[in-house]
C-alpha cells in the first residue's frame, strides 16, 4: 500500500520570492503544511501570512521600477530638438514622455510657469509648440491615496494585530462564561438519520406498554388533563447493562415526535463547585423552550447517588447537582410536557427523594431477553447483513441464554467481521457459532501452543468439568469442549441451560459448585499436585458458596437471614461496615468452607467412578481439540450416560 507523502512540519526558506506580492502570497501560502482550504492552517499562521504579505506588497511599491530624473536643463535640449511627446505637469513635478516611448521625471522651480522656465532656457516657442502640455490637480483622491499609503499601511496592519489579540481574548471570554452550560446533545423530531421508534427495539413487551403513555401524553396530553390525570414527571429505566435503556427513551421521543435532549450524568460533575447546578438549570431551561420534550440523563447514579455520605458534606458538587435536579423535577407544571428520563443499572445506590412520587416516580425494569425476544433482537441486527441460506437465527437465539442485547449486536457483527476476514460474500451460520464463543470468552489464540505436558493436562482439567455436568442432575448441558485457547482461558467447556431460568435453586448452585471444582479434582488426582490453572475456577465456586449464605439464606445453620448485598455490600447502603459482628462472619466463612468442601468430596467421587469416561474425553481432546454436542452425547451414550433432554428437565420439576 502505497503511502501518501506527510507535509513538512515547517515550509523551507525560499529566498528567490516573486517580485509580485500576488505571486508572492501564493508562494508562501503553498508552503503551509496541509495546503490552502485544508483546516490545517491555524489563526496564528494567518496573522504571520498576512504580515509578510503586507511587507512584500510595500517593497514591491517602493522598489518598483521608476522613471529616470533628468534636470530641467536636459529638458529643455531636449525640447529643442523635437524629442519630446507629452509633459504631465502635478504640481512642482514633471513626467516626461518620449517620441520613442521613453519616460523621465523632472522638476521645475516652486511658483513658476514651466513656460516661464523653459523660455529663460531659451526654448523656440516653436519647438515648445509641438509638445502636449497636460496639467494634473494635485487635489485628487488618488494623489492623496498614494501619498498616504507609506504612512497608513503600517497603521493598519498594527490596528489589526491589535484587533486579532483582542479577539482571542475575548473567545478565551466566551468559553469562560459557557462553562456552565448544558452539554446536552439535542436530537430533532424530524431527524431521519437518528430517529428510533419502538419497531426498532425488540422484546422489552412491558417495558414499552409501560411507556406508551407518555407517548400518548406528549402527542395529545389535553385527554389526560380534562379527566385530572398528571403524567408521571420522571421515568427511571432499570437493567442489567445492555438492555436497551437508552434505545427505549429514544424510540419514546421518536414515537411521540418531540426533541430529546441527551447527556450523561458525569458531564454534570465538575472540579468548580455549583457547575454541575448550573448545567442542570440550563438544561431544564432549554427544555421547556424546546417543549414538549424529553430529557434523558444516562447514569444517573453518577450524580443521583445517596446524600451525606461525601467528604464534602454541603458543599460537594455532586450533592449539589443532584439537590438542583429534585428542585427543577418539583418545579415543573402539569401542562409543561417536559418529560424526564433517566437510566441506571445501579438503582439501589440512588437517593430516596430522588425516587419519591412527584420526582422519578414511575419505574420500568428491563430483564435480559427470554429466547423470544433474543430472535427478534437477531432479525433486527440482521436487517442489512447478507446471510446464507444455513442461517438459522432461532437456534443462535437458543444458545445466547443470558445475552443481552448489547451482546447480541456485538455476536452480529463479529460474525460479519469473520466472513469478511475470509473474503465471503455472506454470513454462515458457523460464523454466528464461532462469534457467540468470541463475546462470551474472546478471540482464539492459536499461536498460543502449549507443550505435550500442558496439552495434556488442560484436555484432562476440561474432561473433568465435562464429565461432572453430564453426570449430575440439576449442571447444564455441555454444547463444546474446547482446549484451544480463548481470551486467558486455556480450554473451556461450554454450558447452556435447556431453557431459560429466572430464578436458580439451593441444587442447582451445589451442581454448579461441584462441575467447577472438576478441574482442581482432576489435576490433584491424576498429577498428585494442582497448577494455577484451577485458580478462575476456586473463585467462581468460593462466589457462589459465599452468595448462597449471605444473599439467598440458604444455609441450615445461619437461617434466612441476608447479611451482604449485590457484590458485597453490606445492607444498608450508607453503611461502611459490615451489619454482622465477627462471630457471625466466622460463622459465616466456616458455612461457605463447608459448601465448597461438599462439593469437592462429591466431585472426587463422581470422577473415581467414571474414570472411564474421562479417559476418553481427554484422549479424544487431545487428539482433536474441539469435540462439539454431537460427538461428545455419543461418547456418553458409548459410556452408559444418557444425554440430558428438556423432558428431563420436566421429569426434575
Amino acid at each position: 500500500m502505497s503511502k501518501s507523502k506527510l507535509p513538512e512540519k515547517h515550509p523551507p526558506a525560499d529566498p528567490k520570492l516573486p517580485k509580485d506580492p500576488k505571486k508572492a502570497f501564493k508562494v508562501i501560502v503553498s508552503k503551509v503544511p496541509g495546503g490552502p482550504g485544508r483546516g490545517l492552517m491555524n489563526q496564528s499562521a494567518l496573522a504571520v501570512i498576512i504580515f509578510v504579505f503586507l511587507i512584500l506588497s510595500y517593497s514591491y511599491l517602493s522598489g518598483s521600477k521608476k522613471p529616470t530624473v533628468i534636470p530641467v536643463s536636459e529638458l529643455a535640449q531636449n525640447i529643442s530638438a523635437g524629442l519630446v511627446d507629452t509633459i504631465n505637469i502635478k504640481g512642482d513635478e514633471l513626467d516626461i514622455t518620449y517620441k520613442d516611448g521613453t519616460e523621465k521625471v523632472s522638476k521645475k522651480e516652486e511658483g513658476t510657469a514651466l513656460s516661464t522656465t523653459l523660455k529663460n532656457y531659451d526654448v523656440p516657442p516653436l519647438a515648445l509648440s509641438t509638445v502636449k502640455i497636460d496639467v494634473t490637480s494635485n487635489q485628487g483622491f488618488m494623489y492623496w491615496l498614494l501619498s498616504l499609503t507609506p504612512i497608513i499601511l503600517p497603521i493598519i496592519f498594527i490596528v489589526f494585530f491589535i484587533w486579532f489579540l483582542s479577539r482571542q481574548m475575548k473567545g478565551a471570554g466566551v468559553q469562560a462564561l459557557s462553562f456552565g452550560q448544558s452539554k446536552a446533545r439535542m436530537t430533532l423530531p424530524d431527524d431521519p438519520k437518528n430517529k428510533v421508534t419502538f419497531k426498532d427495539v425488540a422484546g422489552a413487551k412491558e417495558a414499552k406498554e409501560e411507556l406508551s403513555e407518555i407517548v400518548d401524553f406528549l402527542k395529545n396530553p389535553k385527554k389526560f388533563l380534562d379527566i385530572g390525570a398528571r403524567i408521571p414527571k420522571g421515568i427511571l429505566l432499570m437493567g442489567a447493562p445492555g438492555t436497551g435503556k437508552t434505545m427505549l427513551a429514544r424510540a419514546v421521543a421518536g414515537e411521540a415526535g418531540v426533541a430529546f435532549f441527551s447527556i450523561s450524568g458525569s458531564e454534570f460533575v465538575e472540579m468548580f463547585v455549583g457547575v454541575g447546578a448550573s448545567r442542570v438549570r440550563d438544561l431544564f431551561d432549554i427544555a421547556k423552550k424546546s417543549a414538549p420534550a424529553i430529557i434523558f440523563v444516562d447514569e444517573i447514579d453518577a450524580v443521583g447517588r445517596v446524600r451525606g455520605a461525601g467528604m464534602g458534606g454541603g458543599n460537594d458538587e455532586r450533592e449539589q447537582t443532584l439537590n438542583q435536579i429534585l428542585v427543577e423535577m418539583d418545579g415543573f407544571e402539569p401542562n409543561e410536557k417536559v418529560i424526564v428520563m433517566a437510566a441506571t443499572n445501579r438503582p439501589d445506590v440512588l437517593d430516596p427523594a430522588l425516587l419519591r412520587p412527584g420526582r422519578f416516580d414511575r419505574r420500568v425494569t428491563l430483564d435480559l431477553p427470554d429466547r423470544a425476544d433474543r430472535e427478534e433482537i437477531l432479525k433486527i441486527h440482521a436487517r442489512k447483513k447478507p446471510f446464507a441460506e444455513d442461517v438459522h437465527l432461532p437456534l443462535i437465539a437458543e444458545r445466547t441464554p443470558g445475552f443481552s442485547g448489547a451482546d447480541l449486536y456485538s455476536l452480529m457483527n463479529e460474525a460479519a467481521i469473520l466472513a469478511a476476514r475470509e473474503d465471503r460474500q455472506k454470513i454462515s451460520q458457523f460464523d454466528l457459532i464461532r462469534s457467540i464463543e468470541k463475546v462470551m470468552l474472546g478471540p482464539e489464540r492459536r499461536s498460543h501452543i502449549l507443550s505435550k505436558k500442558e496439552k495434556v493436562l488442560t484436555a484432562y482439567h476440561e474432561a473433568g468439568h465435562a464429565v461432572l455436568a453430564s453426570i449430575l442432575p440439576y449442571a447444564d448441558p455441555v454444547h463444546k469442549i474446547s482446549i484451544i485457547s480463548r481470551g486467558r482461558a486455556l480450554g473451556y467447556v461450554f454450558k447452556l441451560p435447556i431453557e431459560d431460568k429466572k430464578l436458580q435453586s439451593k441444587k442447582e448452585f451445589i451442581d454448579d459448585i461441584t462441575v467447577t471444582l472438576g478441574g482442581f479434582v482432576v489435576e490433584n488426582m491424576m498429577y498428585g499436585d494442582v497448577t494455577t490453572g484451577p485458580s478462575n475456577d476456586l473463585q467462581v465456586a468460593t462466589g457462589i458458596a459465599r452468595d448462597m449464605v449471605t444473599k439467598y439464606g440458604m444455609s441450615l445453620k445461619l437461617g434466612p437471614i441476608a447479611y451482604e448485598a449485590a457484590g458485597g455490600r453490606p445492607v444498608n447502603p450508607s453503611g461502611d461496615t459490615k451489619e454482622y459482628s465477627e462471630k457471625v462472619g466466622a460463622e459465616i466463612d466456616a458455612e461457605v468452607s463447608k459448601i465448597v468442601n461438599e462439593a469437592l468430596w462429591n466431585a472426587e467421587t463422581l470422577i473415581k467412578k467414571n474414570r472411564k469416561l474421562l479417559d476418553v474425553i481427554a484422549e479424544r481432546l487431545v487428539e482433536v481439540e474441539t469435540i462439539e454436542q454431537k460427538e461428545f452425547e455419543e461418547i456418553l451414550v458409548a459410556n452408559g450416560i444418557v444425554p440430558k433432554r428438556k423432558q428431563d428437565l420436566e421429569h426434575q420439576a
